[in-house]
């Protein structure tokens, strides 16, 4: 049973599903055929053959052939889900046993698992997925050929006989990863047919007489679930009517993603013929060759392009990289240039500061202190009178915001004439004035 990335490229297919329901005297068929793709199934027809073991072979067996042929199904091998009453059904805990060894170690247990005599048992086992699980499924030799003879004297093709219980078990793994916890039935007749997986318990399956209420609670209590638990009807998990041959239909259109039991001699399988599926082959090998080649083709003529463009740059790198190289050039000029404007423009704007300075300052004022920088203009002297020197200088269009830097001081003048004030004052350029 393939799982995991790979399980979508085989899952394409056609298959024939049938479910033998009743019990012996009453026995009917119900019939599904299903079209398998990796975005789902969609079943195509169904029929139902009524107590079809009280009628001549050929009779059921034209009315299957019609409803095959309608189809387009002549060659598919169908999958038939034995009565459950005929299959017994055990599952084994085998840790530790490769798959190797797993023929013998099951043979070993095998006379222990039924109440037949070893001569009149065919049975049929195989691991549940990658768990120490198998599941083991045994009848009757005697039922096996019953069935057997029944289908070739109708010249139906029969790739297997299986159980439900492994029917489910592949059907719910088709679309969709593995359930942690489910509970279905199905109705059987007047019994009711119980499966159910959880974390302890991989696989149960079992069909109860009577009650349905208490067989779900018996089921409960082996899958070690919740007692409350409601079992859901199966056609409402596959999302489908008849639920157990749609199961029987999928594992005949992809016998690899489905488990490997099989009750049904090897010498006596069919298998669907590969001719039918040539042309499809072959249309979907010219699909994927036409694909791929749409695929590659742009990539192709994107590398040619890019290398046309290599070749191209080659030619012109020489000349894009002498000038890159005089554009490095031309920006350090500029930026000399720029220095030297600023620098000029610095000059005449310090010499006007000096000029006005020399113009609003009125003897007998003088200064023996003049700092200067692009943002302000620091001035210390004596003055007979320093207040009104704020005003015189906050009037002029170069300075602005003209303050003390400490109070005035009264001195004596140096020949003691008159008294004079020592002032140090503050003023901002207004370079934009």
């Amino acid at each position: 049973m393939i799982t995991g990335p790979f399980k979508k490229l085989f899952s394409f297919g056609s298959g024939i599903g049938i479910e033998i329901a009743g019990s012996h005297g009453s026995e009917s068929l119900r019939i599904a055929a299903v079209r398998v793709r990796p975005n789902g199934a969609r079943v195509l027809s169904r029929l139902e053959i009524e107590n079809f073991t009280a009628q001549p072979a050929s009779l059921w067996g034209t009315e299957f052939a019609s409803f095959a042929r309608k189809l387009g199904m002549r060659q598919v091998a169908a999958c038939v889900i034995l009565p459950r009453q005929d299959v017994i059904v055990r599952q084994l805990a085998l840790p530790g046993v490769s798959d190797k060894d797993l023929d013998a170690a099951v043979g070993f247990q095998l006379d222990g698992l039924h109440p037949y005599p070893e001569e009149d048992v065919v049975a049929s086992w195989t691991r549940l997925g990658s768990t120490p699980a198998v599941l083991v499924a045994i009848a009757r030799r005697a039922a096996i050929d019953r069935y057997a003879t029944l289908f070739a004297e109708a010249g139906i093709k029969i790739a297997g006989f299986t159980c439900s219980a492994a029917a489910i078990y592949s059907g719910l793994r088709f679309f969709h990863d593995a359930p942690r916890e489910i509970l279905a039935s199905e109705p059987n007749g007047g019994s009711v047919e119980i499966y159910g997986e959880s974390p302890t318990r991989p696989l149960f399956s079992a069909s109860f007489d009577g009650d349905a209420a208490r067989a779900a609670s018996l089921a409960c209590s082996e899958l070690r679930i919740d007692s409350t638990t409601a079992p859901k009807p199966l056609e409402e998990i596959f999302h489908g009517s008849p639920a157990l041959p749609y199961a029987a239909a999928l594992a005949s259109a992809c016998p690899r993603l489905s488990l490997s039991l099989n009750l049904l001699p090897s010498e006596q399988r069919d298998a669907s013929s590969r001719v039918a599926w040539t042309p499809s082959a072959v249309l979907g090998a010219i699909v994927l060759l036409l694909a791929g080649a749409l695929y590659a083709f742009p990539s192709y003529e994107n590398r040619k392009y890019l290398k046309s463009l290599d070749a191209e740059i080659a030619k012109i790198q020489p000349v894009a990289s002498r000038a890159a190289a005089l554009d490095k050039q031309t920006e350090v000029l500029r930026r000399r240039v720029s220095q030297l404007d600023d620098f000029r423009r610095h000059a005449k704007a310090d010499m006007d500061v000096l000029r006005e300075m020399t113009n609003i300052l009125p003897p007998p004022t003088w200064l023996n202190l003049l700092d200067l920088n692009r943002a302000q203009v620091i001035l210390a002297g004596e003055t007979p009178q320093s207040e009104p020197l704020l005003k015189t200088i906050d009037a002029s269009p170069l300075f602005e915001s003209s303050e003390f830097l400490a109070p005035p001081v009264r001195v004596q003048s140096a020949d003691r004439s008159q008294t004079n004030e020592v002032f140090r004052i503050r003023t901002h350029r207004e370079a934009g004035k």
